[in-house]
């Protein structure tokens, strides 16, 4: 009969006892159990629980900002995008973009428009006063009257398109201390000519138009007569002479106010006071019968062109100065106006149309002379000026409005402000009263 195999138990016992025994030894069997008990080998220590993995640190914004993390790690999925507040905060974006750009265009514009010629000096951006040498072209005349000086006649230059600025010659001659005289006559130039050029040009005998004169528009016959003596060389006792006696030019009125036509007159050796002013009163018969002026309201228009040309100030406001003339003179209207009320022809009656100002005063509202339209209804007795093509034409076709009212607001740009009421118009004359606080010296 085999034995029986040992127990798990058994077997490491003897394991056990044979480990403990010196080689070539039999190893001693057991105790009974009572007397020794039975060897047990100690349980393992208990293993200690796993440490968990350090924990990552949470994410910054700064993080989220630079792509170090997302919006993941924070275990809260971010909300869906809500598109229309984003739309929304996306026009607001730009509205305030929009509003502030055009502050700063609108500040910029305005600080442009007060003190652009500080600023181009301040950048070195300023504008040359003067044309490139090579650049003269065309034909311009210049007509220099007795008295004219630098800034009279650096205006002029500009006015023809000779000089670049208005003050290109007079700033010249002081910059370089030139001394010139400046002698009366009519002088054929070019446009766009260097100061130094003028000048030269002014002091060649060669320029001088001989036996030629020019009138510009809105002059009187009193003035008209001085410079026709200057520029043709001319006594001037033998042309107030001349225009003494209207009707030797068939002209049916007590002066010859407004029927000297300005323009530029070129005539033979010899030619007489007389045969001067007879050819301005034919061109003036020209003007008016391309105007389709009848003959008999010949009087009546040039009296109406004349206040036009003094009052004007731009092309366009010709034909509305005109419209306010023929408004004020409606019948319909008289009841609420009755007066006219033109300042140019008070200061005309009163000697006051070449004092420097454009105001009329007090004595000159109030006097009691027959071209004083504040105090006389209608027209006045006749021609204040002599005017040119375009205020003729703008007496006989005034332009369609209700204006009843016009002033000028600021004198140096001649913007003029046409109203049809008293209120409005006198939020205008309260424009032009500021204009003149804020510009004592330009002729208010």
């Amino acid at each position: 009969m085999s034995d029986i195999p040992p127990s798990r138990r058994a077997a490491r016992e003897a394991a056990a006892r044979d480990e403990n025994v010196p080689t070539g030894e039999t190893p001693a069997r057991p105790a009974p159990a009572a007397d020794h008990p039975p060897i047990t080998k100690p349980s393992p220590e208990p293993a200690p629980p796993p440490r968990a993995a350090p924990r990552a640190p949470k994410p910054s914004l700064d993080d989220l900002f630079t792509g170090e993390a997302t919006t993941e790690v924070l275990g809260t999925p971010p909300p869906p995008p809500d598109k229309k507040r984003r739309r929304r905060g996306g026009w607001i974006a730009l509205a305030i973009v929009v509003v502030l750009v055009g502050g700063v265009a609108a500040g910029g514009i305005w600080v442009w428009n007060t003190y652009e010629e500080k600023v181009r000096e301040f950048f070195g951006w300023e504008e040359p006063k003067e044309f490139e040498a090579g650049e003269a072209t065309g034909e311009a005349t210049l007509t220099i009257a007795s008295g004219d000086a630098g800034p009279q006649v650096s205006q002029k230059l500009y006015d023809a398109g000779v000089t670049k600025t208005p003050d290109s010659l007079y700033d010249y001659m002081i910059e370089n201390s030139v001394a010139f005289t400046f002698q009366p006559g009519v002088f054929q130039l070019q446009q766009r000519m260097t100061s130094a050029a003028v000048l030269e040009a002014l002091a060649n005998p060669e320029t001088r138009r001989e036996n030629t004169t020019q009138l510009r528009e809105g002059l009187t016959v009193e003035q008209s007569i001085v410079q026709i003596a200057d520029q043709m060389g001319m006594p001037l006792e033998d042309l107030q002479a001349a225009v003494a006696d209207p009707a030797a030019y068939g002209v049916s009125a007590s002066s010859l106010e407004g029927w000297l036509f300005p323009a530029t007159y070129t005539f033979d050796p010899g030619v007489t006071a007389p045969q001067i002013v007879q050819t301005m009163v034919d061109r003036a018969v020209q003007s008016l019968d391309a105007a389709a002026v009848p003959v008999d309201d010949r009087q009546r228009i040039l009296t109406i062109a004349s206040i036009i040309q003094r009052e004007a100030r731009s092309s366009d406001d010709f034909y509305k100065v005109s419209r306010v003339i023929a408004n004020r003179l409606d019948p319909s209207n008289q009841e609420t106006f009755g007066l006219l009320q033109m300042d140019s022809t008070v200061q005309y009656g009163y000697g006051e149309m070449h004092d420097g100002t454009a105001s009329s005063s007090a004595e000159a509202l109030s006097d009691d002379n027959l071209w004083n339209t504040y105090v006389h209804p209608g027209l006045p007795v006749g021609p204040i000026s002599n005017p040119g093509d375009l205020a003729i034409a703008a007496a006989m076709a005034p332009a369609e409005g209700p204006w009843m009212y016009f002033v000028t607001v600021n004198l140096d740009t001649g913007e003029t402000v046409f109203t049809s009421t008293a209120s409005e118009h006198e939020q205008a004359v309260e424009q032009w009263r500021s204009w003149c606080r804020d510009n004592p010296d330009s002729g208010c």
